[in-house]
This record gives structure tokens, sequence and C-alpha cells, in this order.
């Protein structure tokens, strides 16, 4: 009876483990091509006058899937504030429970913590 309740369990897991898998031997184009569409002008002369050149070049541009500069593919936001809030907290739960009296230390501690993590926060540069 167990194992028939654990059966849609896996079953509902399944589409999570699902990957993606590819055959070997296909081909992968390594180049990615746009058309550009450019003008020209031609200058010309008082008896043949000048024009403008219209034409669409192909060129090749970086693909989609490969990274187009190093630097801006690894760039990341470094502004964490993980350890402000940490000591933060210590030291807001510290000074709460240092200030407060009897029955209100249940109270003082808890908020000085969140308080001081907030601020913590700020501090290290959140």
């Amino acid at each position: 009876m167990r194992r028939l309740l654990a059966l849609p369990l896996l079953l509902l897991t399944a589409p999570v483990m699902a990957q993606d898998y590819s055959q070997p031997g296909g081909t992968q184009q390594t180049a990615c091509y746009e058309t550009v569409y450019r003008e020209e002008y031609v200058p010309g002369t008082k008896n043949n006058p000048g024009y403008v050149r219209r034409y669409n070049e192909r060129i090749e541009v970086p693909c989609e899937n490969e990274p187009r500069n190093t630097t801006q593919s690894t760039r990341r936001d470094d502004n964490s504030c993980v350890e402000g809030t940490v000591i933060g907290g210590l030291l807001g739960g510290g000074i709460g429970g240092l200030i407060s009296r009897g029955n209100g230390r249940w109270i003082a501690v808890p908020t000085g913590a969140v308080a001081g993590a907030l601020l913590g926060c700020q501090v290290d540069g959140g």
C-alpha cells in the first residue's frame, strides 16, 4: 500500500529530473551572420551627377550562445550585505538585551536583532 502511495510522488518529480541530451555527430554552426543595410555616396562631376548606392551586406557577428566579451559575461553585482547583516543582527540583539529589563527582553532582543540586521546591511553597502 505504501508503494502505491509513493508512485505519484515519483511520477510528479520525473519532469524535474529530465535532461536535454544531444546526439553525437550532429552539426553545429560556429559562425552567425547578420544582414546590414548600407548606403554609400558616389560623388559626381558637373556632367555626371553623383548618386547614392544602396546595398545589403552580410557580416559575421558573435552568436547569442557565445559570450561576446569575457569582462561583460563575468561582471556581477558584488554589493552583498551578508556580513553586515550578520554582525548588525548580533550587535542589535545584544544591545536590545542590555537595555531591556524583565519580560521586555522577549520583545527587545528580536526587535534589536532585526533593526541591527537592516542597519548592518546598509552600512555594509547593501
